[in-house]
């Protein structure tokens, strides 16, 4: 048998950066989030001969490891290895691995392939993992096994899906899923712009550059976050009640609340970029992920967006589609048929339903 996972990234709305430690542990954190149709994907299935072959389709990179080689969870492909290393895989296996956006966007990625490991292992073996349990895993993969620093919104959003107002304290952490009115995620989604800046930009170093400047009693760092916290209620609010408009002026005040939250987060290019979003009708936007560059998010009244698209595009800009989606991370597996043609690149045999 052939098997598979997906995990939808992520679009965080307000509230990045109030997931990280130590501000998360001392005043707790709160993050609005949707989840897009942009996946990590997985696939999985068992080979005759021990050891373990692994391919990524993103960082073109094939290897084989023997079974206690890719324990070791430095160098490439060490989040997938790391995955392995937690569930202690100790047979022949081939792994397919592939995402719909690269390390870097701001959708969230990584954490999401993390999920989409560990929700594909999870099948494979027949571990039971509620969703809580298999985004704290996630979790304690990313962050503690391999010591990448970031927030602890990424994993719940990937695993529980859909629109969500996610809770963060040092005891744990609480999902509310938001049932929006169908009205208003149509247009929202009508109203929002997504643009790929032409640029991704490591996040660890922005985050640890955050982390700092909290440690040190920066009091414009703290008193930012301390923002960001108000006004994640104040923008679910506005979603919940279908009042858009003041959704979009929150997005903007999110935004210069973030330049004083990390001011690395929004470099010169990316700045001159949501200016370029404001002169052609952005009411609001936001930098997403820990900044610096991937993607960016605008609101504009329907009238004017596609004014919007064309001069972000003249500005080196790619504006993308993309649709809101309910479901989080997705795991199911195909009988293997010996008669069937290979269509995946080496490594991982295509199977047919039967």
């Amino acid at each position: 048998m052939i098997f598979r996972s997906k995990a939808p990234l992520r679009i965080s709305f307000c509230g990045g950066g109030t997931d990280v430690s130590p501000y998360m542990d001392e005043h707790g954190g709160i993050v609005l989030s949707a989840t897009i149709n942009r996946y990590a994907w997985a696939s999985l299935n068992e080979r005759p001969e021990d050891g373990l072959h692994i391919e990524s389709l993103d960082y073109d990179v094939s290897a084989d490891y023997k079974v206690d080689e890719v324990f070791r969870t430095d160098g490439e492909l060490a989040l997938v290895r790391a995955v392995l290393k937690r569930f202690a895989v100790n047979r022949g296996v081939d792994i397919f691995l592939h995402c719909d956006a690269p390390p870097g966007s701001g959708l969230g990625s990584s954490s999401a392939m993390c999920v989409s490991v560990v929700g594909l292992l999870k099948k494979y073996l027949g571990v039971n993992l509620g969703k809580y349990d298999v985004a704290d895993l996630a979790f304690e993969i990313e962050r503690r096994d391999l010591g990448i620093k970031g927030g602890k919104q990424d994993q719940y959003a990937a695993v529980f899906g859909g629109f969500n107002l996610i809770e963060f304290t040092s005891k744990g952490t609480v999902v509310n899923p938001l049932k929006l009115e169908a009205y208003v995620v149509r247009e929202l989604q009508y109203q929002l712009v997504l643009c790929f800046t032409g640029q991704t930009r490591p996040s660890e170093g922005l985050i640890e550059y955050q982390i700092d400047r909290f440690k040190s009693a920066n009091r414009e760092a703290a008193d930012a976050l301390h923002e960001l916290k108000r006004l994640t209620l104040l923008m679910k609010d506005a979603l919940v009640r279908g009042e858009l408009r003041r959704f979009g002026e929150l997005l903007h005040e999110a935004f210069v609340a973030k330049q004083h939250m990390n001011p690395r987060a929004v470099p010169e290019s990316v700045a001159r970029l949501y200016e370029i979003g404001r002169t052609n009708g952005a009411i609001g936007g936001k930098i997403l992920g820990a900044g610096g560059g991937g993607y960016m998010l605008f609101f504009c009244d329907f009238r004017r967006k596609h004014q919007l698209a064309r001069a972000l595009e003249d500005a080196g800009g790619k504006v993308v589609d993309f649709d809101f989606v309910e479901d989080g991370v997705q795991t199911w597996f195909l009988r293997m048929s010996d008669s069937a043609p290979s269509l995946v690149p080496k490594g991982v045999r295509f199977a047919t339903r039967t």
